[in-house]
């Protein structure tokens, strides 16, 4: 057991590097189709030349939007290929002004023409994939329109911001007797986090469902943006990241979802379902692998309901794998996987073994709202989005110190700023090749990572608001 899990890292790592995932084509089997091509972001434009010529592992040119070309609010956008991890680059972006109309609750293709009542929102999205780009690939084509789906349902609640939603939706719905009922008060911004929240747990079924037909490899984390009635609304499921610049100060619009900051709910989840470890793990945690000669001593440990440490016997039990095992960036779920939230990897397993990944990741998006008509904001405050490829190098003041200088120094009436902006954020986190590979400011390590970034003027936002 312990040397089939030894090697589990390194098969995942494997499949990694050879961009796995399932897709057929394997035992004699016929390749199944793609469910969407691979390609960069359609906002790019970019020929089939171009994109070729982006895969450059040692170039590692930058592509930025063209000077031809805009997004909603000026939005600034650069990505760079990773360093030779993957032959492709895994990570997808979306940038788009999504219609909602009101229709029957069900999954809604891209809208069409019509005369129904709708209303628009404004859409930015991140999506870093792993062990192959296909679930990337189909989430920046569809989560869009699950949101928009979701948020059809309750159109006329938003429009109507003078009292706050129905409990029961229907003309006949009236509330009972208050003494006999308590009634929460719930405002129409929950309904948007909930819209969105449905919307990531709908794209992830439907991956799962598509994987019957189609060959969509791997899985991906998500990070979206969506503006609506004033407001932001910022899910992230993954490592990716987003931070507000405003008048010099970082105001954090996410937080990573990895093995040790969900420590607690996947040794839970261990705990309460010990079938899921598959009699190779334990859900305990130990300051490094317990030795079989420590068996009858005390060892340092701890469980899902502490986040201090304590000393236990060390039994037969605690010999397995730990179920988190590893520290930073080398922490890993089941000896495979070093996030705990995306959409996707329904048929990962641990390395030779039939141990299934996808019960201990969760598809559920932590929302974060930013109320834009409460602040006046200048032309350099922005919200800064990017994969994990960026802030592996990179520290929010760091990112915010790069961004601001370069703002500084552009002319604001300047709509191409941004755009250079997040070039030169991006060119910031690779560095320079050299001897001893990529480095940056002082002679760091810099991203062998894919590496995306949107750079979004807020002032902007005060206009649509």
């Amino acid at each position: 057991m312990l040397t089939r899990v030894k090697s589990a890292v390194a098969g995942f790592m494997g499949g990694i590097m050879a961009g796995g995932g399932s897709g057929g084509g394997g035992n004699g089997a016929p390749e199944m189709p793609l469910k969407f091509p691979y390609m960069r972001p359609q906002f790019l434009g970019l020929s089939p030349d171009e994109i070729e010529c982006s895969a450059d592992h040692i170039a590692r040119p930058i592509l930025i939007l063209k000077e031809t070309r805009r997004l909603p609010w000026a939005t600034g956008y650069a990505e760079v290929i990773n360093a030779g991890k993957s032959a492709l680059n895994e990570d997808q972006a979306c940038c788009e002004v999504v219609v909602a109309r009101r229709r029957p609750m069900s999954y809604c293709p891209p809208s069409t023409p019509s005369r129904t009542p709708r209303f628009l929102f404004h859409y930015w999205a991140l999506f870093d994939g792993h062990a192959g780009s296909g679930a990337a690939v189909v989430a920046s084509r569809l989560l869009q329109h699950h949101i928009a789906c979701q948020l059809q349902a309750v159109i006329d609640v938003l429009r109507d911001a003078s009292s706050p939603p129905p409990t029961v939706l229907g003309e006949d719905s009236t509330p009972p007797p208050p003494r006999f009922f308590n009634e929460k008060k719930i405002d129409h911004e929950s309904l948007v986090i909930g819209a969105i929240e449905n919307a990531f747990k709908e794209m992830d079924a439907q991956i799962e469902k598509e994987k019957q037909v189609y060959s969509v490899t791997g899985g991906c984390t998500a990070l979206t943006v969506v503006y609506l009635l004033g407001k932001l609304y910022v899910a992230n499921a993954g490592d990716s990241r987003a931070i507000i610049i405003r008048n010099n100060e970082i105001v954090p619009m996410s937080t990573e979802f990895t093995p040790e900051s969900e420590r607690q709910r996947l040794q839970f989840l261990g705990f309460m379902q010990p079938h899921l470890l598959g009699n190779e793990f334990t859900h305990l945690e130990f300051p490094r692998r317990v030795q079989r000669k420590e068996v009858g001593k005390k060892m340092l440990y701890r469980d899902f309901t502490m986040n201090g440490w304590a000393y236990k016997t060390v039994d037969d039990e605690d010999l397995k794998f730990p179920l988190i095992y590893g520290e930073g960036k080398k922490a890993r779920v089941l000896a495979t996987i070093g996030v705990t939230r995306g959409l996707g990897d329904h048929d990962l397993k641990v390395h030779d073994s039939n141990i299934y990944i996808k019960p201990f990741l969760s598809c559920c998006p932590e929302v974060k709202v930013y109320h834009l008509t409460r602040y006046e904001h200048g032309a350099d405050d922005v919200l800064v989005m990017g994969t994990d490829g960026l802030w592996d190098v990179l520290s929010n003041q760091e990112v915010a110190e790069v961004v601001t200088t370069f703002l500084s120094n552009c002319d604001p009436d300047d709509l191409y700023r941004y755009t250079m902006a997040a070039q030169d954020l991006v060119m910031r986190a690779r560095g320079v090749l050299r001897d001893r590979g990529w480095r940056i400011t002082n002679e760091r390590l810099g991203s062998g990572d894919d590496i995306s970034v949107f750079i979004i003027p807020l002032t902007y936002g005060n206009r649509q608001a």
